[in-house]
């Protein structure tokens, strides 16, 4: 029976940007067999592969994969089990190298982390797993997978707390106003990246919304931010990105009325939002009423907005 792997709190959509999608071959292999159900073979991939040359970053991402499948298939026991193996060996390798010397090791050890508390929080340790994303977060803060962990906290913990706050210092189109600002209105923010596809076809039922509801004080918010390349993956300085930003912003999303886009790589690290899109609702009294990494349909954000709008 073929295994699909749609998990439950966004595990595979890690926005790592476009680039990162050819993996090493081992990677794609193991989740290959992991998706068609077959974790046997995957088994059998992985040991031939480690006993060739041993553990490598590219080989603990595809170890990674073991746990997210085994989570998937809600084996909370398994998954953990490849987690921890996971999260020790990547820990090992990073005392004699940099978290980010490739792209694996980062999203080995981020997969693990994220595994580890989901299954906590899966088999009623909600506590125990908000406590492990809190320590986790503090050791990696200034890393690479610090907004990675950060979702995988909200997913559990913002709902029914305040809002975050989020910078507003650079952006695109009307001037954010300061969400403290917003309170008495509904607001929904949208982080979105110019390469997401997901995010361009998402824009028509944001753009629909906000104007069905603009009279009952909905306002949107679209955070995005600079990844360091424009088209075809070229590199960038950051006014060039920028400007191609604001190229993008107009062509797929200007539908939007009033969307204000803040720039910040610091709002995506403080909302969490390593996959896009990323929707949060915010109600009028600033808080947060919905929290979600990945797509929601028309009928589906308009399902949660309507009941904090003014009747």
């Amino acid at each position: 029976m073929r295994l699909h792997l749609s998990i439950a709190f966004s595990l595979l959509a890690v926005s790592a940007a476009p680039l990162a999608a050819q993996r090493p071959a081992i990677v794609r292999d193991v989740r290959s067999a992991i998706n068609a159900g077959d974790f046997a073979r995957a088994e059998k991939l992985l040991a031939a592969n480690r006993e060739q040359g041993g553990v490598t970053s590219a080989w603990l991402e595809a170890l990674s994969w073991m746990g997210r499948g085994k989570l998937a298939a809600k084996d909370y026991g398994e998954a953990s089990r490849y987690a921890g193996e996971t999260r020790k060996l990547s820990l090992e390798m990073l005392k004699n190298r940099e978290l980010d010397a490739d792209s694996s090791l980062p999203l080995a050890l981020g997969a693990a982390i994220e595994v580890l508390g989901q299954a906590m929080a899966a088999q009623g340790a909600r506590a125990e797993a908000v406590t492990f994303y809190r320590d986790e977060l503090a050791t990696w803060r200034s890393s690479s997978i610090r907004a990675r962990i950060q979702k995988n906290l909200h997913l559990i913990n913002l709902e029914g707390k305040r809002a975050p706050l989020l910078e507003a210092d650079g952006f695109l189109g009307a001037k954010p106003e300061p969400l403290p600002r917003l309170r008495g209105k509904t607001v929904l923010l949208f982080f979105w990246a110019h390469w997401c596809g997901d995010c361009k076809a998402s824009a028509p039922a944001v753009a629909r919304l906000a104007e069905e509801y603009a009279a009952k004080g909905l306002v949107v918010v679209a955070p995005t931010q600079p990844y360091g390349y424009v088209a075809g993956g070229e590199e960038a300085p950051r006014d060039k990105e920028i400007r191609y930003i604001d190229e993008i912003r107009a062509k797929f999303y200007g539908s939007i009325k009033g969307m204000a886009v803040p720039v910040s790589e610091e709002n995506f690290k403080s909302w969490g939002a390593s996959t896009t899109p990323t929707f949060a609702l915010i109600d009028k009294d600033g808080t947060v009423r919905l929290y979600h990494p990945g797509r929601l349909s028309y009928d589906e954000l308009k399902a949660k907005i309507e009941p904090l709008l003014p009747r």
